[in-house]
């Protein structure tokens, strides 16, 4: 389980921390007392941190992409966006955002350009909503259609 859940590897890493160091303690504790070896406890107390602290480090990175709001690994907003533009019905997307609502979970929103006014938006959003499910594994999709001649003026702003 600790492969697939942030939360669980960090309570398995919290627990093999404790238990390493209980080992280490007794082990300091015996050289201390037969071969009054002092040392080994700074020298042990600066390895248990530099364990705790390295694994930290390494855990936390995928904590703050998420919390960040980064695009999920795997992924890319041009490719996400050529498979928008690929579904009958669009005529162009922008204002493109994806991100990680939780490990599991990924959010898309953007704005479609429909390709017509005879388009359906609401078939339009199924068509998209399906292939995001299906390529991509997103189904947290938030879409507003937009009619060709009535694009937002500021559809540059995020690039994709």
């Amino acid at each position: 389980m600790a492969r697939d859940s942030m939360n669980i590897r960090a309570a398995f890493l919290h627990n093999l921390a404790d238990a390493l160091s209980s080992i280490g303690v007794i082990i300091a504790g015996a050289l201390i007392l037969l071969y009054d070896f002092t040392l080994i406890d700074p020298i042990l107390t600066l390895v248990i941190a530099g364990y705790v602290l390295w694994h930290g480090g390494v855990e936390i990175r995928g904590a703050v992409h998420i919390l960040m709001n980064g695009t999920p690994e795997g992924m890319t907003p041009g490719e996400v966006a050529a498979a928008v533009r690929g579904v009958p019905g669009v005529a162009d997307i922008h204002h493109l955002h994806l991100w990680r609502l939780s490990e599991r979970s990924v959010s898309l929103e953007a704005h479609v350009v429909l390709a017509g006014e005879a388009v359906d938006p609401g078939e339009v959003k199924r068509r998209i909503r399906a292939t995001m499910a299906e390529r991509f594994g997103v189904h947290h999709v938030t879409l507003e259609t937009e009619r060709p001649g009535e694009v937002c003026d500021d559809r540059g702003a995020v690039a994709v």
